[in-house]
């Protein structure tokens, strides 16, 4: 651990837990009503902390997992990815980064209203966030080179995504559809008017064969 380090994990906990981050992080949340506006904060850095998310949505600190979901979900509030492409935890006077092996919200349940272009793919995170996907929140798809499968984000809020968790993966490309994308037939899904192409038709049923 570095000297930085260690000042930033000294001075925002206080303890060898995470209280005195949370205390700091209530009192932001409190100081208005919904999500912090963590972008419009911009405290100085005050180096990284020892806290990690895994790919599966679990929170780590100094190596030990969280499993005070009500802290994890305090935590979320404030997280913010910079332009750096590093996320970070602010509040109004201080901002210290975490390590992000993914994404750092992770899909866990869906919902599907409508048909055609009146579908609606409603998504809820492992932290309580609630998402249409649509313009304000846009579906991605991202070839896993390792394992030859599919990933699908979406993002959430600032530039923070949630990866959708495999079993919802499932669920959301048995609502998949034949639709031309500018002059090319590709599988995909429909959500607020909008299209998310997950692959060349051609592909799927090179896949399926």
């Amino acid at each position: 651990m570095t000297a930085e380090q260690d000042d930033a994990n000294r001075s925002l906990t206080g303890a060898s837990d995470a209280q005195g981050l949370e205390a700091l992080i209530s009192r932001a949340a409190r100081a208005g009503k919904g999500l912090p506006p963590v972008e419009r904060w911009n405290p100085d850095f005050c180096g990284d902390l020892d806290m990690e998310i895994r790919p599966d949505g679990t929170w780590f600190y100094l190596g030990t997992p969280i499993g005070r979901m009500p802290l994890v979900q305090l935590f979320s509030t404030v997280l913010r990815k910079d332009e750096d492409g590093r996320t970070y935890l602010v509040t109004p006077v201080e901002k210290v980064g975490i390590r992000v092996v993914d994404a750092p919200f992770v899909v866990v349940e869906m919902n599907v209203s409508g048909i055609g272009d009146e579908r609606v793919i409603t998504f809820r995170t492992n932290v309580g966030d609630v998402v249409e996907v649509g313009p304000d929140h846009p579906l991605r798809f991202v070839d896993e080179d390792e394992t030859g499968g599919l990933k699908p984000y979406v993002l959430v809020r600032g530039r923070l995504e949630a990866l959708v968790a495999r079993p919802v993966m499932y669920e959301l490309v048995e609502h998949g559809e034949e639709i031309d994308v500018g002059g090319m037939s590709m599988f995909a899904v429909r959500s607020n008017g909008q299209v998310y192409p997950i692959m060349p038709m051609e592909k799927l049923r090179e896949l399926s064969a």
